[in-house]
């Protein structure tokens, strides 16, 4: 989330993260790369990870990212990709529960 100085409604270009138990705010930069004539967003954070913007890498293949991100979400191999960083970071993750999309998630063709 871009946080925006409440005073003058200007962005100062952090980013807000929560976590469970502390508060910290991150300095960020959104830099843009071109990649086969698409331009695509960067978040590039200090010290931390950074992030590239799904979006402009969908719209490479389609006008409408949405199409191709939602059938990006309903492959298989996505779906054990997304599980195993869970189990991974997510000290809460229930492989049980996750176990019921992994069933009923297409194949990859």
């Amino acid at each position: 989330m871009i946080i925006r100085n409440r005073t003058t409604n200007m962005n100062i270009g952090h980013i807000e993260k929560q976590h469970k138990y502390k508060h910290t705010v991150i300095m960020s930069k959104t830099k843009k790369i071109t990649v086969e004539n698409t331009e695509i967003s960067v978040i590039l954070q200090h010290g931390t990870d950074d992030f590239i913007c799904l979006t402009d890498m969908a719209r490479y293949k389609d006008n409408d990212p949405a199409f191709v991100i939602g059938h990006w979400l309903r492959l298989r191999n996505t779906i054990e990709y997304m599980g195993t960083w869970e189990i991974l970071h997510n000290p809460n993750f229930k492989p049980t529960d996750f176990g019921r999309f992994l069933n009923e998630s297409g194949s990859n063709s």
